[in-house]
């Protein structure tokens, strides 16, 4: 039996749990009870198995949970978003769609968000440095001065961020994920009591990929060489997608592999989701193993993972 790779996210007030093709998105809604949301949806590398290569797979990945990432975080606003009656805009869009609208602004969303991130992350700490070039007169130092800039950023967005109490909440229910997930990776049984006491720290997180996109990418740009400033902004955006596929590579092993190694390597990540995650209450980690149970059937695994047919 293969070792699990469920993943997930925390949403407004729940978690989405994601096995494979599944995933399900467990709500605590404003009357305390808990909605579930059940998809099965196959990834385009089913259809095209060359995606399922190192590094290609880590592209499609990416660009697939950014997708999934933003559809959910709707979902879970909706239970908590007063009724708005429908605008000129939204009628027209569903008109020339053919009734589609809420899936082109899902479109329009994602677009917005990419180039957001890419536009604060990638290119405001090259167009920086790129002042003190020719000042500083060294290739690699101007490289070094750039990621580290860009990881400043970064840093400084999860503080902010981090302060605010919605953002403080999700932060909770992202802990109770992780605790759940890390529970059931040591084959124990998924009760609110035995996931209490597991790490609110994984070394899969999404928090940890996106670290290891900073340090990669300083690798990659160190190859880059012209002399024009927008043929750099290019090279540097044509990179982003094989960034993505290394680092997933880089954080797939790292969620399961033991060596020493790769665990020290994994701290600084594992230090930064001290910022993205809090301690959740036991409501919380409800809903997490809810999430779970739609996914998987987490009683059979645990008891593969004590009969020592999964290797933990």
């Amino acid at each position: 039996m293969k070792r699990t790779l469920v993943g997930g996210q925390a949403v407004i007030e729940g978690i989405m749990m994601k096995n494979e093709e599944k995933y399900a998105i467990a709500i605590r809604k404003p009357d305390h009870t808990i909605e579930v949301k059940k998809v099965t949806k196959k990834s385009i590398s089913d259809k095209y198995p060359i995606l399922k290569l190192p590094i290609l797979r880590g592209v499609v990945g990416f660009f697939s949970s950014v997708v999934m990432g933003i559809d959910v975080l709707n979902y879970s606003a909706s239970f908590y978003e007063e009724e708005e009656e429908q605008t000129k805009f939204d009628r027209w869009l569903d008109r020339v769609s053919h009734g589609k609208g809420e899936s082109v602004m899902m479109g329009l969303t994602v677009i917005i968000a990419l180039f957001l991130a890419i536009g604060i992350f990638m290119i405001v700490p090259y167009l920086f440095t790129a002042f003190f070039e020719n000042r500083i007169g060294n290739h690699m130092a101007v490289l070094i001065l750039e990621g580290v800039l860009r990881i400043a950023l970064f840093l400084g967005y999860m503080v902010l961020i981090s302060r605010m109490e919605d953002i403080q909440r999700v932060f909770m229910y992202h802990g109770a994920e992780h605790k759940t997930i890390n529970c059931l990776e040591h084959g124990e049984d998924l009760t609110p009591e035995n996931v209490k006491k597991y790490s609110r720290l994984h070394k899969r997180c999404g928090t940890s990929f996106l670290f290891i996109v900073m340090f990669i990418s300083i690798f990659f740009f160190f190859f880059i060489e012209t002399d024009t400033i927008w043929m750099k902004l290019l090279y540097r955006l044509l990179l982003i997608p094989v960034i993505a596929g290394v680092s997933y590579e880089c954080i797939h092993f790292a969620g399961t592999s033991d060596w020493k190694i790769v665990s020290l390597l994994s701290k600084p990540g594992l230090m930064l989701q001290k910022l993205t995650t809090r301690e959740p209450d036991p409501d919380m980690i409800e809903v997490a193993i809810r999430s779970v149970e739609e996914v998987m059937d987490w009683k059979e695994y645990v008891e593969a993972v004590r009969n020592g047919e999964i290797e933990d």
